[in-house]
């Protein structure tokens, strides 16, 4: 997975285009994402006081979409001439990114304001084990060219340990993905905020209800593949959102994507007809809102992600 994703062709640090070629993300699906974002923003910078520097670290940046909408909506509001945006990403600097945007890779340290994850733990390299006749955890291995896979050693320690306590009672056959390198990192990424929140939007699941055969899978062009490790697709698994929390090491919530979205403005709410008759044209511009907001908060969709919300020195309550 790290060959696949970070190597020197990988999907994501190779020369190919950029991933929004590939899939479609709650950023790329609407700006109304980045809008009720900015509203989660206002709200921290609101609670911190309006300190004279207020820090946006988007980590996973992709290409930058998600922090260049966010600049463009600050002009003209009490956030202007104060935040400070910066993208996290291995890729180089996105060609065309606005100068205000800093590009770096690695996370800084001591930051107030707000840290971003929108799928990026679900690309963070993670091994897949196996439970075989003897009900012994096997790490599975996998050909890096054709994808073909095969059961290797037993699991390390440290594994078996994740594993008893964050995917207890697999079986026979069952497929476990075993998710503390995830909770490593994002505990460092927590870590980082001082003041303010660190946020994680991804696909997930929750102990009482894992897969039992995994969600390892690949995206090229639209569509789920194979997850061959070449770097030709993307390669990505679920996040065991609970792990992840509780390694965060600060008080945190878990919310679907749905409830978030709605408690900072975004429904999807039809427009009233009314309007259709005394303002066609807003009308119809208020239509393709709802049926944006549709699709992010779809359950069967974008709405299905989960958000991880660490509040560092403040609190959201009544916000989100």
């Amino acid at each position: 997975m790290q060959h696949a994703l970070y190597g020197p062709e990988g999907f994501f640090t190779g020369p190919a285009s950029g991933p929004a070629d590939h899939f479609r993300t709650s950023v790329h699906a609407s700006p109304l994402f980045a809008g009720a974002l900015l509203r989660l923003i206002e709200a921290v910078d609101a609670r911190l006081g309006r300190p004279p520097v207020l820090q946006v670290v988007d980590v996973g940046a992709g290409r930058g979409e998600l922090l260049a909408a966010l600049a463009a909506s600050t002009a003209g509001t009490p956030l202007a001439g104060r935040v400070r945006f910066t993208g996290v990403e291995l890729a180089p600097r996105p060609a065309g990114l606005p100068d205000a945007i800093a590009w770096r890779s690695g996370i800084p340290s001591a930051i107030e304001g707000v840290l971003l994850a929108t799928e990026w733990l679900d690309n963070v390299p993670l091994d897949v084990a196996e439970i075989d006749s003897d009900g012994r955890a096997r790490r599975l291995l996998v050909d890096l060219v054709t994808g073909a896979e095969s059961l290797g050693a037993d699991v390390n320690p440290a594994d078996r340990f994740w594993l008893a306590r964050w995917w207890p009672g697999a079986g026979l056959g069952d497929r476990v993905e075993i998710g503390w390198p995830r909770d490593v990192v994002w505990a460092d990424a927590v870590a980082a905020v001082r003041r303010g929140c660190a946020l994680a939007v991804d696909y997930g699941h929750l102990r009482g209800a894992r897969p039992a055969f995994g969600t390892l899978t690949g995206f090229r062009d639209g569509r789920e593949v194979d997850p061959v490790p070449d770097g030709s697709c993307d390669v990505t698994a679920h996040v065991a959102l609970d792990s992840a929390a509780a390694a965060g090491g600060t008080p945190y919530r878990i919310m679907t994507q749905r409830a978030a979205l709605r408690a900072l403005g975004v429904d999807g709410a039809r427009p009233p007809l009314d309007l259709a008759r005394t303002d066609p044209a807003g009308y119809l511009r208020a239509l393709g809102a709802a049926g944006a907001a549709a699709e992010l908060t779809d359950p069967a969709g974008l709405g299905g992600h989960w958000w991880l919300l660490h509040e560092v020195g403040i609190e959201l309550r009544g916000t989100i």
